[in-house]
């Protein structure tokens, strides 16, 4: 048989639609600047999709610190693997700005998040150990876990019983083993917005020996008294024994980290295979994040509009009778009950007549039946954009209750 031939049979749960939706729901085109209003399809529409919190991906500072690295290094340097010819002044200086930030004894870099927590997790266990991890996890904690060659304990998401289940089942298990145990958490759930439980796992080190390792994305810069994150935010940083930030969100750039105690951060860099065999950051990159870094120490008042927006957006929606599930975080789920037809319908109703890009997340991301409008809240959105939004969203709200997204060829529509 034709190892492509299963492509042709089974384009998978997203792809099938690839042809009605490319380039509308899927591969969507945002142009401009990147702000609060950008142009989608030849319009001015009002976006809350994109990951900028803090507003710094246009900062003039930050532009102007971007263009001077790229015009003084271009992007080819440094030229090679970081362990190789790949290391410079600025990489470690950014590691140990980044370090004192998140109250850890040494960081290494990541040339992006996915590709770092994959290659984090298989350096970290081996087949003797067990990983223990929530279900809500991002994508890329889900995939290091599962080539992960020893076992893994999934426990329903926040539950702290059933995690704690899950522990004695992975005790049970290393007694025998002689392995250790991995719990990967998330500081902030990216689709839910509610914060991961780091308090209450903590407390279970008291009972139960195990090591803790935190992906906190969406923490990073927007939750803490000083930006540092979910640890902070929760009191429980030096409980995190791995800590795991990403550049690509309150930093509004590429690439990723890991901070923890040096002997971890050595480890790691002698040893996780996609940094070993991997190009370096390039130079703009790294001097760029050092300016974000920069500005995010120096301007609390970024983190503070962001939550002025963030709660302003989420008291009103509430208010008028929105469900936001846990959230508790800047990330605003509108969940809704309706058909994949149904979502369709309302995201061209907010596109093509009220001017609102958002994301929409159906199934297989989320259970049939459910539908959710994704807002990401910034601190260059202003009051009129959530007051706005909210008066729009009580109007799709009276449309759905009323069967006006009935048709479920509406994509089909969209050309």
């Amino acid at each position: 048989m034709d190892i492509f031939k299963k492509i042709e049979d089974n384009r998978g749960p997203i792809g099938q639609h690839a042809k009605a939706s490319h380039g509308y729901f899927t591969f969507p085109k945002l142009e401009g600047e990147i702000s609060n209003k950008m142009i989608f399809r030849g319009k001015e529409c009002l976006v809350w999709s994109l990951n900028n919190y803090l507003g710094l991906a246009n900062h003039p500072e930050v532009r102007k610190a971007d263009t001077d690295a790229t015009k003084e290094f271009g992007l080819a340097y440094p030229m090679g693997a970081r362990m190789m010819t790949g290391n410079s002044n600025y990489h470690e200086q950014l590691e140990n700005e980044l370090s004192d930030f998140v109250s850890k004894e040494d960081t290494i870099l990541v040339n992006y998040g996915f590709q770092g927590m994959v290659s984090a997790i298989d350096s970290l266990v081996g087949r003797h150990d067990v990983i223990v991890y929530d279900a809500e996890s991002h994508a890329c904690i889900i995939d290091g876990a599962r080539l992960h060659a020893g076992k893994r304990f999934v426990f329903p998401h926040n539950d702290m019983a059933k995690f704690q289940v899950q522990l004695q089942r992975a005790e049970r298990l290393t007694r025998e083993s002689g392995g250790g145990i991995l719990v990967i958490t998330e500081g902030v759930f990216g689709m839910s917005g509610d914060q991961g439980k780091l308090k209450e796992i903590v407390d279970f080190k008291k009972k139960y020996k195990f090591r803790l390792f935190v992906d906190d994305a969406h923490g990073i810069g927007t939750m803490g008294k000083t930006g540092a994150g979910t640890g902070e935010e929760q009191g429980v940083q030096d409980g995190i024994d791995v800590y795991f930030g990403t550049f690509a969100k309150a930093f509004a750039t590429i690439g990723a980290f890991i901070s923890a105690d040096e002997q971890i951060i050595e480890f790691l860099r002698y040893n996780m295979r996609s940094q070993v065999f991997a190009k370096s950051l390039p130079m703009p990159l790294v001097i760029g994040a050092l300016k974000r870094l920069e500005l995010m120490r120096a301007h609390p008042e970024y983190k503070e509009q962001l939550w002025t927006i963030t709660n302003r957006l989420q008291a009103g929606l509430k208010g008028a009778g929105f469900n936001l599930g846990a959230t508790n975080t800047p990330v605003t789920p509108v969940i809704l009950t309706g058909t994949l037809g149904e979502a369709t319908g309302i995201t061209i109703d907010l596109r093509e007549n009220y001017n609102i890009f958002c994301s929409i997340v159906v199934y297989p991301v989320i259970p049939k039946g459910m539908i959710i409008l994704r807002l990401i809240p910034t601190a260059v959105h202003t009051i009129e954009d959530v007051d706005y939004t909210i008066e729009t969203f009580k109007k799709i709200k009276t449309k759905l209750q009323a069967g006006e997204y009935n048709s479920e060829d509406v994509v089909e529509t969209v050309s």
